[in-house]
């Protein structure tokens, strides 16, 4: 297959998936990334969507990952850092293995990833594009969720420095999807209840809990030439529930 490549961590379930499936639409050869789930992979291997394993925690892996990458499809030009990990607990009861299990995939996992791989974007000469995938827990907290929503802080900051050194050849922006309709969610908040769907629902004034093309739509506008002049950046597309 020809055309630009993109490189999507966690790219084969949920939301991820979708951003892969709008990459491919939009003329992109994907390689989407994933930490563990052989089957999902397997699932939506296709001819222009290639899966490779690699845990993001692990920076050993990501460099041997980034390598196969660079030297089996070439340099990309788009960078879409997704990949995320959760593990609830209250604060006074987690324990370091919860602390890092989730920093060093959602923090420290973008890092590893771009710096193995925007050397060769910058020397590519093309211009390139990075988004990373925050959340809303970034920026107001949660209970129980002090490990990601410091990643998710944290990764904001990131963003922004990552734009300031890698510009002007990369621009780098954060898409902060709110109520997502995957399998995750629908289960983490109980949607499957008519109940518990309408009150989720009430507090996000467009009345209804988002799709994941809602989300790529923004990741397309982020890659694309429309957007030429943004960088370090957050878009926020959650119905208007938090309008920071």
């Amino acid at each position: 297959m020809t055309g630009p490549l993109a490189v999507v961590s966690g790219g084969t379930r949920g939301i991820g998936l979708a951003l892969s499936h709008r990459l491919i639409k939009l003329g992109h050869r994907v390689v989407a990334l994933y930490r563990g789930d052989d089957a999902a992979a397997e699932a939506v291997r296709e001819e222009s969507l290639h899966v490779l394993r690699a845990d993001l925690a692990d920076s050993g892996a990501v460099r041997a990952a980034a390598h196969q990458v660079l030297a089996e499809h070439g340099v990309p030009t788009v960078l879409v850092h997704n990949a995320g990990r959760n593990i609830d607990r209250p604060f006074l009861e987690m324990s370091e293995e919860d602390w890092h299990g989730v920093l060093d995939t959602n923090l420290s996992g973008v890092f590893y990833l771009t710096r193995a791989l925007a050397p060769a974007m910058v020397e590519s000469g093309q211009q390139g594009v990075i988004v990373t995938v925050g959340a809303t827990t970034g920026m107001r907290p949660r209970l129980n969720g002090a490990n990601y929503c410091a990643s998710k802080a944290g990764l904001l900051q990131l963003t922004k420095c990552l734009a300031l050194e890698l510009a002007p050849r990369i621009r780098v922006n954060c898409l902060i999807p709110g109520m997502t309709e995957t399998e995750e969610l629908v289960t983490r908040f109980r949607l499957h209840d008519p109940q518990a769907r309408a009150q989720v629902v009430g507090e996000i004034p467009l009345r209804r809990i988002g799709g994941t093309e809602d989300v790529a739509d923004a990741l397309e506008y982020l890659v694309s030439p429309r957007s030429a002049y943004l960088t370090g950046q957050k878009i926020i597309v959650d119905g208007g529930q938090y309008m920071w």
